[in-house]
């Protein structure tokens, strides 16, 4: 199994005649990712890494039968893009684009939900099933088939967990960024149950950061799991008036800090650390409580 994609998936990008869609799809094709197609207006009858190009997403799931979808065109393009395939069928997409306006990403969420879609993003660095299906920005060559789950709002944090996974011998069974901006279409509480689900996941790691109120929501989600899951809250040290990186990291009502969300996975009963060398091990001490 793997959550969200597969070798079943049947994906196409948008946007896939420019320089950052041609890459994912040449990448793509090399690592077996079940590409059927693209779409740039106006380049009808191309090819790109051997797979056919389309006007409209519409055209593309008409002769494909594509599902699924990554977005990679430039940011005033990026609502209108999301829609259109939505509209067309997409049941899964990935919006890579930054900077999105924000009344664009409320727009964009609030018509995936409509049509019973999921959107990962804006701002999302997308979701990979290792060995089966690549619908994100992380390199394939830097993940490895196995058992443990990842959910996180960002791809550099996920890479720093995966190498400290992948040294004490754990791979992968999916992997899925969030987004980093302020509205994004789909949370920790959306991916846990998914996780949950998967009879391929033993264990989930959460990778949250402060700023933001979705890790609360994800321990409320964590109460209804017989899985474990580790947390590991990025950026112990920032100091509280700083805002980080993504847009979606800032500090709103009630205390959403590093340090409070880490005392607050702990209360609940989760292995959680403010390290990421530390992650591995969580992990293990979780696998092993799981098992006595």
């Amino acid at each position: 199994m793997a959550i969200i994609v597969d070798t079943s998936s049947r994906i196409l990008i948008q946007g896939i005649t420019g320089p950052t869609g041609r890459s994912y799809a040449e990448r793509m094709v090399r690592d077996g990712t079940p590409l059927v197609g693209g779409v740039a207006p106006g380049r009808q009858g191309q090819t790109v890494a051997g797979v056919p190009v389309f006007d409209s997403v519409e055209d593309a799931v008409a002769a494909t039968g594509a599902d699924a979808a990554l977005s990679a065109v430039r940011s005033t393009l990026a609502m209108g893009a999301a829609l259109e395939a939505l509209s067309a069928g997409i049941r899964t997409l990935v919006v890579y684009t930054e900077n999105v306006p924000l009344h664009d990403a409320i727009r964009m969420r609030a018509y995936a939900r409509a049509r019973g879609a999921r959107l990962l993003g804006p701002n999302s660095a997308g979701v990979i099933s290792p060995g089966r299906a690549n619908l994100a920005d992380l390199n394939d060559s830097n993940l490895r088939p196995g058992r443990i789950g990842i959910v996180s709002k960002s791809g550099t944090l996920t890479y720093e967990v995966i190498d400290d996974l992948q040294a004490c011998g754990f791979g992968e069974s999916s992997v899925v960024c969030l987004g980093g901006d302020p509205v994004i279409g789909t949370t920790y509480a959306d991916v846990l149950p998914l996780f949950e689900a998967d009879a391929e996941t033993d264990l989930v790691v959460l990778i949250g950061e402060p700023g933001g109120r979705l890790e609360y929501e994800a321990i409320s989600a964590m109460r209804g799991m017989t899985k474990p899951v580790v947390a590991y809250i990025a950026a112990q040290n920032a100091p509280p008036e700083k805002r980080m990186g993504h847009a979606g990291a800032i500090y709103d009502s009630g205390d959403t800090s590093a340090a409070a969300k880490l005392a607050a996975f702990r209360a609940a009963g989760c292995e959680a650390v403010g390290r990421v060398t530390e992650v591995a091990a969580a992990v293990e001490r979780a696998l092993r409580r799981a098992a006595a």
